[in-house]
């Protein structure tokens, strides 16, 4: 079992930036590929961003390529997503995800932490 904890959400104006923590606890999360996904009222879970187990492969997708940044450090069993310059429409509850297959949908990864809220002003 793994448990995940996210933190560092809050409110914050388009153009700013904000950084999400995910802290884990339990098996080795250096096992496991992470992830991060968002949520928007009324609308189903998308995918953010991904790394590798050893961080040398990340993914992002189209809307937050060059925007977000993922990593993670297996020694501490942390991780986190910067998010520059944030737009109105990044507006969600971000989740952090691990699982054993690096993959753009929820279904790939088997343990979620609770959420943080994000909101951008416009």
């Amino acid at each position: 079992q793994v448990q995940l904890v996210e933190s560092g959400g809050g409110l914050v104006q388009a153009g700013g930036s904000l950084r999400l923590s995910c802290s884990a606890s339990g098996r080795t999360f250096s096992s496991y590929v992470r992830g991060w996904f968002r949520q928007a009222p009324g609308r189903e879970r998308e995918f953010v961003a991904a790394i590798s187990r050893g961080g040398d492969g990340t993914y992002y997708a189209d809307s937050v390529q060059g925007r977000f940044t993922i990593s993670r450090d297996n020694a501490k069993n942390t991780g986190s997503l910067q998010m520059n310059s944030l737009k109105p429409e990044d507006t969600a509850v971000y989740y952090c995800a691990a699982g054993t297959v690096v993959g753009g949908i929820p279904k790939a990864y088997d343990y979620w932490g609770q959420g943080t809220q994000v909101f951008v002003s416009s």
